[in-house]
């Protein structure tokens, strides 16, 4: 199938960029900076362009079978509107293309329903001090994200570490793993592929963890 790939020179990006290449997929990777993209392959296109400009992503999206977002700011404790911004513009693109498939990764730490009491009550609400405004952006983009009208999924990872690809994580539908508390990048890329592949869960936030 053919998939874009957004934010494709972070952590998860990459490496979701080189599974869907060896899994025999077309990839398009959007890129602020092609030289932050190593790594060349025959299924692999990179486009480069402003990603909160709707009508530039109209090439970059149009016959995709599947976008998948894994866009996020460099900081994390400042004011930022990275996400929400970005994936309005994907979205735009995406209706004026007639795609309608669409995976974004946000976090576990923006909710607390199925969190057990230590996480809930004391990991959590840390986590939301220190984080604050990339979790804000994350709500924001989730809500963009659901009056979108399109076929959408949201994957909330736990901490995302750089641990090996295992295939072997929890999944949970509109509530977090209970003791999950992180995934490794790996991990998720091959989340993010699945849920593009395999079509669901639909209009639905999935939790992964370890």
């Amino acid at each position: 199938m053919k998939i874009t790939v957004f934010g494709a020179t972070g952590g998860t990006g990459r490496l979701l960029v080189r599974q869907a290449c060896e899994a025999g997929h077309q990839v398009t990777a959007v890129v602020r900076d092609v030289s932050r993209l190593t790594g060349a392959h025959p299924l692999l296109t990179v486009v480069q362009t402003d990603v909160t400009d709707p009508d530039a992503l109209g090439p970059a999206v149009k016959g995709a079978d599947a976008v998948i977002c894994t866009l996020g700011p460099r900081g994390v404790r400042a004011p930022t509107t990275v996400r929400t911004d970005a994936v309005a513009s994907i979205i735009r693109a995406m209706r004026a293309e007639g795609v309608h498939r669409l995976v974004v990764v946000t976090a576990a730490g923006i909710v607390t329903d199925g969190d057990g009491p230590l996480t809930r009550l004391l990991l959590k609400p840390i986590l939301r001090r220190v984080l604050r405004y990339s979790y804000d952006d994350m709500r924001r983009t989730e809500n963009v994200v659901r009056a979108s009208g399109l076929r959408w999924t949201i994957v909330r990872p736990g901490r995302l570490t750089d641990g090996p690809w295992t295939g072997r994580y929890r999944r949970a539908v509109d509530r977090n793993v209970r003791g999950g508390l992180s995934i490794s990048r790996a991990d998720l890329a091959d989340c993010l592929l699945r849920c593009a592949v395999d079509g669901g869960p639909l209009e639905a936030a999935l939790a992964v963890a370890r």
